[in-house]
């Protein structure tokens, strides 16, 4: 298992699990449940934000946030 933070441009990935119960909640409501697609799109020049795929929208999320998102790459 991986990070969200972790994976590179372009690659998709099955999120799995959480490890900051503080902000659990928060991406929760924001689509990023267990079991979702993810595909990263854009990461900013200096790595911070990335810009996902999920759930038909596109949402921005600063490496700390992805960095709490455990994931399961998928090989494309």
């Amino acid at each position: 298992m991986k990070k969200l933070s972790e994976l590179a441009l372009g690659k998709q990935a099955i999120i799995t699990s959480f490890t900051n119960d503080e902000i659990y909640i928060k991406l929760m409501e924001m689509g990023c449940v267990p079991g979702e697609l993810v595909t990263v799109e854009l990461i900013a020049p200096l790595g911070d934000p990335i810009s996902i795929s999920i759930a038909g929208y596109s949402l921005s999320l600063r490496l700390d946030e992805a960095g709490s998102i455990f994931v399961e790459e998928i090989d494309n």
